[in-house]
């Protein structure tokens, strides 16, 4: 048990459309200073999850919270502790790293020193320096993958979600982005999607398995891999009789 506050909270959590249940009663709280891989196969409601955790989808019924603020009733509260990283998030690709950079400071109202030092910070975190200037169109899937990373962390949250981060890398990029991850983990609640294993071996402190819009398994990593090989007890949780 940890006695660091929650900083990620789904409360009963349900999503339907129609007839379609895609989330039903999803409970779990994440504390800061924690790593959680949010697991599960294509469909299972992952990402519906994170849509109502930040705010750009409401949940049917139950509450979502960041750092303590209730998402629906106070989203600019809870919008300024939180990052998000949409996978294939919409980046502007006439713009520069810089020019987008800039873009979202000013948009989230941060003064010009502040902005500066700050893409100062995220670009040399991200190892983007080399690109500043470069329209991000003509940029390799791995640095668009890191100018995502560095506006969701421009205004130093403390909490960041990521909806599948490695989606679409090469093997040298998913690495890269990996060891990103594990540092910004030593400082930042972090909250990641996948349906890749390895990510959860990777980076995570804890795995959150989701299928067909329920958590069926919560704990460590290493209690995960206690059951079997990753990719049998995989199988298990999802094809196994629900």
């Amino acid at each position: 048990m940890t006695d660091a506050p929650i900083m990620i909270q789904a409360e009963k959590l349900s999503k339907s459309y129609g007839d379609f249940h895609a989330l039903k009663d999803v409970s779990f709280s994440v504390p800061r200073g924690q790593v959680a891989a949010f697991l599960g196969p294509n469909g299972a409601g992952k990402t519906t999850t994170m849509k109502i955790l930040t705010g750009f989808l409401s949940p049917t019924n139950g509450v979502a919270r960041i750092a303590g603020f209730d998402v629906a009733t106070d989203r600019l509260a809870a919008a300024e502790k939180l990052g998000y990283l949409p996978e294939n998030g919409p980046l502007y690709l006439d713009m520069t790293p810089r020019s987008l950079l800039q873009f979202f400071g000013e948009a989230r109202g941060m003064g010009p020193a502040r902005l500066q030092s700050r893409i100062e910070a995220v670009t040399t975190l991200l190892s983007l320096k080399s690109v500043l200037e470069k329209p991000i169109g003509k940029l390799s899937k791995g640095f668009r993958q890191r100018c995502g990373m560095a506006q969701a962390l421009l205004h130093e949250p403390d909490v960041l979600v990521m909806d599948e981060p490695t989606s679409g890398l090469d093997p040298n990029q998913i690495r890269d982005v990996r060891a990103t991850i594990r540092e910004l983990g030593k400082s930042k609640t972090i909250l990641l999607s996948t349906h890749i294993l390895q990510e959860v071996e990777a980076v995570a402190d804890r795995v959150l398995f989701i299928h067909a819009g329920e958590i069926v398994f919560d704990g460590t990593p290493a209690e995960m891999k206690a059951r079997g090989p990753l990719d049998e007890v995989f199988h298990k949780l999802t094809g196994a009789a629900r």
